[in-house]
């Protein structure tokens, strides 16, 4: 989890993304291959603090950096610190569930009202599971089955229209049915080799209250066209 990683930089002292909030920090310059390691170096620090950044105080982040490289006696007793961060790392964990199950609640909830009108459509079926589907081209060939490995080109996007994945503009993609998630599996087994299906996948037949922790949140209601090309083995 990213909480680890940033309560691991606090506990070293070496975390560098607070330093994007000093004086002419966003002018500084990216010439040599120091300067533009030394931005990186800030920014993948940066990305493990998101979700704390409301929490970290900059100004005195910034002192215990600069003592720290100086080697200076440190300004706060080492036990009020190690007392100070565990405090500091339960707070922010709680403040990161509580934003997280508030998402997933509002995913919920918006997916569930987009599956009732999508599934009201003239043409969409709905599943026993919940999984919904429309036939844009069926073929004529023989279903995969969930030992089967397939070829098949498809786009990924959540309900707002968020593209998070496709294999158009590149080779198609090819894995085992079995292999993915439950309600992709689900739909690829439907499909008759030829076919083209646009799926609709309730939350907790895609990635669940986990979601993947980038564009595919908590309980995230997935749609995907996805063209079935052949079956390979």
């Amino acid at each position: 989890m990213r909480f680890r990683h940033f309560a691991a930089l606090l506990g070293i002292g070496i975390s560098l993304a607070a330093c994007g909030s000093g004086p002419g920090a966003s002018n500084a310059r990216l010439d040599t291959e120091d300067q533009k390691a030394s931005y990186g170096i800030g920014l993948n620090m940066g990305r493990n603090m998101q979700g704390a950044e409301s929490r970290l105080d900059r100004a005195a982040f910034l002192r215990g950096l600069e003592d720290a490289m100086a080697r200076a006696e440190p300004a706060v007793d080492e036990a009020e610190i190690q007392t100070a961060l565990r405090a500091f790392g339960e707070a922010v964990m709680q403040e990161q569930e509580a934003r997280r199950s508030a998402e997933a609640e509002k995913n919920l909830a918006e997916g569930d009202a987009y599956l009732a009108e999508n599934g009201a459509k003239e043409g969409v079926t709905t599943t026993e599971s919940g999984l919904q589907y429309e036939v844009l081209r069926q073929g004529n060939g023989p279903h995969p089955t969930a030992t089967d490995r397939v070829s098949i080109h498809y786009k990924g996007t959540l309900i707002d229209g968020t593209e998070f994945d496709s294999s158009y503009g590149g080779q198609p993609a090819v894995f085992g049915v079995d292999g993915v998630i439950p309600g992709f599996a689900e739909a690829l087994q439907l499909m008759p080799v030829g076919s083209q299906y646009r799926v609709v996948i309730p939350g907790d037949l895609g990635y669940g209250a986990d979601g993947t922790g980038g564009d595919i949140g908590p309980n995230a209601t997935l749609i995907f066209e996805i063209e079935m090309l052949e079956i390979v083995g």
